[in-house]
């Protein structure tokens, strides 16, 4: 077992600043809806940054008019009695908190609904992205943009970008006050700041590099966790655990390596920035305390008083704090703008090109043959063509006739894998593929549905060419019957009820007796309401194939693709699985991939692919007369790889 690989260019682990600046423009948009509930946050930070530099500068109006006076045995300078004072401040103090309370919960309120939409958004872009996307990827990989990029986001949008403005307010305000205060002491207080932010520079720079790598090298764990898991069958079978260790020990080294090198940098920086902080505190009391003393620059520059100095000396704290709490979210800031980076990548995948015209309705067709559109389920159904040229429409009966002419497709434009496949199912007719691992068979009918548009020739679906026809529409008209069946969590009516979601109760039973899968479904503890989780897991895989065929079953279409639907099960299961099929054959054109030669024998027609081309065509017994490949793998004189 190996990592899926992707043809790929590797992205790139660090954004730029002009990437970041679009990231978060782009992030900016979703706040739109919300204007009036930004306006409260914008006003509730106005006034907690508000408050609390108010009351850091009253300080200074307590110390002068009430302690100064009381060491001089002096009355108060000021009317206002000293409880009254102190009540004032707490009052500023407490509306100060009840602002942040009350913004902090309309913040909580738009992110967490900026977090939903955003993954609705890359949900809902996911249905719409082509096979090729995730043929490239592992699940891993997508999910993790899915859970830790938006939890980086959100952490992002909830606490950094909260704390940003709150903080560059605080030191616009503190600023301030602080060269209200006294000129000389603000001129040191820049001085220690451009220090500081040399320190935030360097090394919060090289923290939050390696904090985007280690984000990228989880993604990259959650991938190799993911395939490796659903593949733990396999690893014991084939006593693979060492290796999967090893596998495992290389890339959660490499998330070791960048998380080490990220939380060396990221603790490195604080204890840093708090002892500037302590020296700044420091050398800022000793110089106040010199101008308080010496009156040194008055009458010039406004005295010091005692009071002021305390309050500088608390506006320095409150000055150092912010720049300290910016320097805390430099990490969550690139972390979060590169999750959303993979985010839009995701978002901004183009989606699966869809050119069609032509869709199917519900139609009824009269006695003289002519079709006319239905808004009612009528059980026919047509297609319905209009004809810009000459501005008419026509309507043509659904039947199920598929033709492939001069067919030829590379999953890689150099290198093709269909080399000139002609070919021409009838409606009611059964066409079975034959041939080695790798000839070209599936991918005949990831053509036939479009999951992949072809290079040279023309596939042509009732005499229209599917390029015409819309996507939704041609997929509507096919069921597939997959080796690998896919149950989703939910009951067993539910998995049945997926091939037509409006189905009854009556119609879901009708699809599992025609499958053949009434009677097991029957004796299970809740029957069609059986719970299924973690892919019917509770199932064997013969019951979980005859869900499958059920699922195809209700959906009635005119073509049905088998592709090794049979080739994982034992041949009593196969015996039991092929009356389902049997049934859901009758009448429908059928594509029918299978390495045992024994479910293909009574095909109308029989195609043998060798290396992406037609070797060989015809029922069984024209084949068996030839006495080429066919009748070498029918005798047993060689064997499908």
């Amino acid at each position: 077992m190996s990592k899926k690989k992707t043809d790929m260019p590797q992205k790139k682990a660090i954004i730029s600043m002009k990437e970041g600046a679009i990231i978060f423009r782009r992030l900016l948009s979703y706040f739109k809806p919300y204007k009036l509930r930004l306006i409260i946050i914008l006003l509730g930070i106005l006034l907690s940054v508000g408050g609390s530099v108010a009351a850091t500068m009253m300080l200074s109006i307590v110390v002068d008019s009430y302690f100064v006076p009381a060491t001089q045995g002096l009355e108060a300078t000021i009317p206002i009695p000293f409880g009254g004072i102190v009540g004032i401040m707490i009052a500023v103090y407490l509306i100060s908190v009840v602002a942040s309370y009350i913004y902090n919960r309309q913040i909580i309120y738009i992110v967490t609904r900026i977090q939903r939409d955003i993954r609705d958004q890359m949900f809902e872009k996911m249905q719409r992205l082509p096979v090729d996307y995730f043929s490239k990827r592992t699940h891993g990989e997508v999910m993790s943009t899915y859970t830790n990029d938006a939890d980086t986001l959100r952490e992002f949008l909830a606490n950094s970008l909260p704390t940003i403005i709150q903080s560059s307010l605080t030191i616009i305000g503190v600023f301030a006050m602080m060269l209200y205060i006294n000129l000389i002491l603000t001129a040191f207080i820049v001085v220690m700041i451009i220090i500081m932010l040399f320190f935030l520079k360097t090394i919060g720079g090289r923290s939050a590099k390696n904090f985007v790598m280690q984000q990228k090298t989880l993604s990259e764990i959650n991938g190799y966790v993911e395939e490796y898991m659903s593949g733990m069958k396999v690893v014991k079978v084939f006593e693979h655990e060492d290796k999967a260790a090893e596998g495992f020990d290389k890339v959660n080294n490499a998330f070791r390596s960048t998380a080490r090198r990220a939380n060396t940098y990221a603790n490195i920086l604080m204890p840093i920035m708090g002892n500037l902080s302590y020296i700044n505190y420091a050398v800022t009391a000793i110089i106040g305390t010199i101008l308080a003393v010496t009156g040194f620059g008055a009458p010039a520059l406004p005295l010091l008083t005692w009071g002021k100095l305390v309050s500088f000396l608390q506006y320095s704290k409150q000055f150092n704090m912010p720049i300290s709490n910016i320097a805390q979210q430099f990490t969550s800031i690139f972390m979060g703008l590169a999750g959303g980076k993979r985010i839009f990548e995701l978002i901004d995948q183009v989606p699966e090109v869809d050119d069609g015209y032509v869709t199917l309705v519900n139609a009824k067709v009269d006695e003289n043959g002519n079709i006319t559109e239905s808004e009612e389920r009528t059980g026919q159904w047509a297609w319905k063509h209009y004809h810009k040229a000459d501005n008419t429409t026509t309507y043509k009966q659904w039947k199920g006739e598929v033709q492939l002419e001069n067919v030829s497709f590379g999953y890689n434009p150099d290198n093709y894998v269909l080399k000139n496949i002609t070919l021409t199912a009838y409606p009611g007719q059964k066409i079975a593929l034959v041939g080695s691992t790798g000839a070209g068979k599936t991918t005949i009918t990831n053509l036939i549905n479009r999951f992949y548009d072809i290079q040279e020739g023309k596939i042509r679906y009732d005499g229209i060419n599917i390029t015409k026809i819309k996507k939704d529409d041609l997929r509507r008209s096919m069921a597939m019957v997959l080796q690998d069946t896919h149950l989703f969590t939910g009951t067993v009516a539910d998995n049945i009820r997926f091939g037509k979601l409006d189905a009854t109760d009556e119609e879901v039973k009708a699809a599992a007796v025609l499958a053949n899968a009434d009677y097991f479904i029957s004796h299970l503890p809740e029957g069609y309401d059986t719970i299924l989780t973690a892919d019917g897991a509770n199932l064997s895989q013969g019951q979980r194939q005859l869900l499958s065929i059920a699922r195809s079953a209700i959906a009635d279409p005119p073509v049905l693709i088998l592709d090794e639907a049979t080739s994982s099960i034992d041949t009593h299961t196969e015996k039991i699985i092929e009356k389902g099929m049997d049934k859901l054959m009758e009448g429908r054109t059928v594509f029918v991939i299978a390495h045992r030669l024994s479910t293909v024998r009574n095909a109308n027609y029989i195609i043998v692919l060798e290396h992406g081309e037609i070797i060989e065509s015809g029922n069984h017994e024209e084949l068996m007369a030839l006495k080429g490949k066919y009748y070498a793998l029918n005798t047993g004189k060689i064997e499908l790889e």
